[in-house]
């Protein structure tokens, strides 16, 4: 063999041994989500994907379109008067009481940081003249951002067996759509606010989003749960001018598999 042929082999080998290293370095992780997507909020560019596609049952991260929803047709210092309807809405809550008054933006602070289905349907009731109405108007803003596998049927995301449903890869067109508004960025990275009222105290409420404050970068964006969507979170990272959207769905590890998909996205991009 001459010299040259053997440094051609060398040169070979030692080629595709760090192509080798460098698709081991950057596996995707194993995740336990039942659906889950990793893609870069500027774009809509997909760095991961898992079932992406699949119908699924959204939970709470329904709330990221009825806040979209809220801050487009509605005006933030408009007062909301709290119905009993939405006063007795079941699962997580603001604690309000038929009667609270507050205006729409303290409102949509408290509806996403501890989750409120109250407050969501008070929203509801007074942007959209009815829940009805609201959901409406969810729907046609779902299909200008381009979820076209999404559909709701109340503001909250509690369950409805057919006609409430999302895929992880909708989730994330809408996080990266809200997250262009600066009032939406501002609330879904809020780890703490002091929500208040015109009838009563002050009431200190902390984001549902244990990535917040922790995770590097972390700035959003929504948890969800129920029995029948099981562990959901959409959540957002940014670093450098690089902001990238992992939601998981069904997912007992949320937490921890979400980490690991913004840390393997941002490893695609080099960052």
């Amino acid at each position: 063999m001459s010299k040259k042929i053997f440094l051609f082999s060398l040169l070979c080998l030692f080629l595709l041994s760090s192509t080798a290293l460098a698709a081991a370095a950057v596996q995707p992780p194993n995740i336990l989500a039942e659906a889950a997507v990793v893609m870069v909020a500027d774009d809509n560019r997909v760095l991961y994907d898992k079932q992406a596609h699949a119908i699924m049952y959204p939970a709470s991260t329904t709330k990221m379109t009825t806040l979209i929803t809220a801050l487009e047709q509605g005006k933030p210092d408009s007062i909301v008067t709290v119905s009993k309807r939405a006063a007795q809405c079941e699962g997580s809550s603001l604690d309000l009481t038929a009667g609270d008054r507050l205006t729409l933006q303290e409102a949509l602070f408290g509806m996403m940081l501890v989750s409120g289905n109250d407050a969501a349907e008070a929203v509801a009731e007074t942007v959209g003249g009815s829940v009805a109405g609201f959901v409406n108007l969810m729907n046609a803003e779902a299909a200008k951002i381009g979820a076209t596998r999404t559909h709701y049927t109340n503001p909250h995301g509690l369950p409805d067996p057919i006609n409430h449903y999302t895929t992880a890869y909708d989730l994330g067109l809408i996080a990266a759509y809200g997250l262009k508004n600066p009032v939406f960025a501002k609330i879904v990275s809020t780890q703490a606010y002091d929500v208040h009222f015109l009838n009563k105290p002050t009431l200190h409420v902390t984001n549902t989003n244990k990535l917040l404050g922790k995770y590097p970068g972390a700035n959003g964006v929504k948890t969800g749960v129920t029995n029948d969507a099981g562990d959901c979170l959409v959540a957002a990272a940014k670093r450098g001018n690089v902001e990238l959207i992992a939601v998981v769905l069904n997912d007992d590890e949320r937490w921890a598999d979400a980490a690991q998909l913004l840390d393997y996205g941002f490893q695609q991009l080099g960052l």
